[in-house]
């Protein structure tokens, strides 16, 4: 089973509240924050996180097993699902797993 998390999207633009994550040299926001669970994500120069992640939107579900979620997701033609899913860990006592897909 799966909930939804939140809903991140890539800015340029600084917004209120903002976190800064220095390893990953990006500014978010908190979803908990936003009555619609956006999750602004504002990247510095040099960021090592994945370029898909840095220009497009994704959707993140809260899930209870990464690899059972996984076993038999396809795309709708047969082919092995290649999206991308960062595990966050735990986030407000749950595990956070994002899947990054491009649109």
């Amino acid at each position: 089973m799966r909930e939804l998390h939140h809903f991140g999207i890539p800015t340029n633009t600084h917004q209120k509240n903002e976190n800064y994550m220095a390893g990953a040299k990006l500014y978010v926001t908190d979803v908990g924050d936003s009555p619609n669970r956006i999750e602004w994500l504002r990247f510095e120069e040099g960021s090592p996180l994945p370029e898909l992640l840095k220009t497009t939107a994704h959707i993140a579900y809260k899930i209870e097993n990464l690899k059972e979620a996984m076993a038999d997701k396809k795309n709708p033609d047969g082919t092995i699902f290649t999206g991308v899913w960062i595990d966050r860990g735990i986030h407000r006592g749950r595990r956070c797993t994002d899947r990054i897909d491009a649109v």
